[in-house]
């Protein structure tokens, strides 16, 4: 991809171009985040931030002035999906000025950013959105959503005692990065965190952490959480066991003198509620990020589907209005394992199933927790009932959930 875009008016004068930010775009960077987002940085923060800033994730529209008028992040990302590390453009920092909006300037990033990512080999794009139908334009749908709890202290799980222990630990990543894998592979969308990703998104939150070690000692769950103003707030919670789940839930007990309270979020799939003497405790369904399949070929190329007794095919006729590489009809064909590989047709194949989707619910339907009775029903796929079912035995069932932000 090429570091800068120039675009023209239609008289041929130059107005804009996208850029690669660099150091040089860090003041300019700084005071367009606080104004898009609202916020008051404080400037020994700011200082912090530049020492650790690093160009390359970013790219700005810039005019002849050399001010920066818009802005996005692409983050190089990887993410679980159906058990496999997928490389994901996650999206982040996008923002105008107020008198460069409404002209186009943020369509030409996001189209731009399409086709960075595909360069890139990033297969998979994920954002947290400012607005649904917005990104809704550019392909993106919802793909993770996540329960909110609010438990009153009268609601907390009894105590029970389990063998084995919860142990108050250091915030060392060593101790917690192997059980965050193997919990985070069991969902799409969970990110593969690596030391740097710690230190500056999951460490940088106050409070304590605490290791739940099995009789034989072994980690299997833990939590990190704060307590302020009798408010026990959980920023993560992992189980791999459910005596994992008894032994930590009986240390939350344990501070029943500290706390009125306790919030936190959970996967769709999860059932505190069942185990709980009163469900009747706040459970809020939050919409939380959209994704988008980059390129649709690269992407079924490492999406591993269910195994069946014979290789299968089916015709993908793909709507995708910002990706023209995405676009079009397609031959899906499954191997006996699970593999797949979609290839473009030039014309339709005479006998093959077909179904017809857009890009976002064909990426609803790989990564999010969208199935396709859901997406048949609310017209957002047609086509043939054998087609249909097949790619229902042919998807795997897994719940999407993501623990961090960007």
């Amino acid at each position: 991809m090429p570091g800068h875009l120039n675009f023209h008016k239609k008289d041929g004068m130059l107005v804009t171009k996208i850029q690669l930010m660099t150091h040089d775009h860090f003041e300019q960077r700084m005071e367009l985040i606080q104004y898009a987002f609202q916020q008051q940085i404080p400037a020994d923060r700011i200082e912090k931030e530049r020492e650790v800033y690093q160009p390359g994730a970013e790219w700005g529209i810039v005019d002849e002035d050399g001010r920066l008028l818009s802005m996005l992040a692409i983050n190089p990302l990887k993410a679980w999906i159906q058990g496999s590390a997928f490389a994901m453009g996650g999206i982040g920092c996008v923002a105008s000025w107020p008198d460069a909006r409404r002209q186009g300037g943020v369509s030409k990033l996001m189209l731009y950013a399409l086709e960075k990512m595909k360069a890139d080999g990033q297969t998979v794009s994920m954002l947290a959105p400012f607005s649904f139908p917005f990104y809704r334009k550019y392909g993106y749908e919802l793909t993770i959503e996540r329960k909110a709890y609010t438990l009153q202290k009268e609601h907390l799980p009894p105590r029970v005692d389990v063998p084995g222990r919860v142990k108050l630990v250091p915030k060392q990543t060593e101790l917690f990065s192997e059980m965050y894998e193997q919990y985070a592979s069991r969902y799409n969308g969970t990110l593969i965190r690596d030391e740097s990703w710690w230190n500056r998104s999951v460490w940088n939150r106050p409070g304590h952490a605490a290791i739940y070690y099995s009789e034989s000692g072994e980690a299997q769950g833990y939590l990190i959480y704060q307590i302020a103003g009798r408010t026990m707030t959980v920023h993560e919670w992992v189980e791999l066991t459910d005596t994992a789940r008894l032994a930590l839930w009986s240390f939350v007990g344990n501070h029943d003198s500290m706390i009125d309270k306790l919030t936190m979020t959970a996967p769709m799939n999860d059932s505190l509620h069942l185990h709980l003497p009163d469900p009747r405790f706040k459970q809020e369904i939050q919409p939380f990020f959209m994704s988008r399949i980059v390129d649709a070929a690269g992407f079924f190329a490492s999406y591993p589907m269910n195994p069946h007794t014979r290789e299968e095919s089916l015709q993908l006729k793909l709507n995708d209005s910002q990706a023209p590489w995405n676009d079009g009809t397609f031959r899906l064909d499954i191997a006996e394992g699970g593999a797949a590989r979609l290839e473009r047709m030039d014309n339709k194949a005479d006998g093959l199933p077909s179904i017809e989707c857009e890009i976002g619910a064909l990426t609803a339907l790989l990564v999010g927790n969208w199935n396709m009775d859901v997406l048949v029903n609310s017209g957002k796929l047609r086509g043939e009932s054998e087609a249909i079912e097949l790619m229902k035995r042919r998807i795997p069932n897994r719940t999407s959930y993501l623990m961090d932000g960007f």
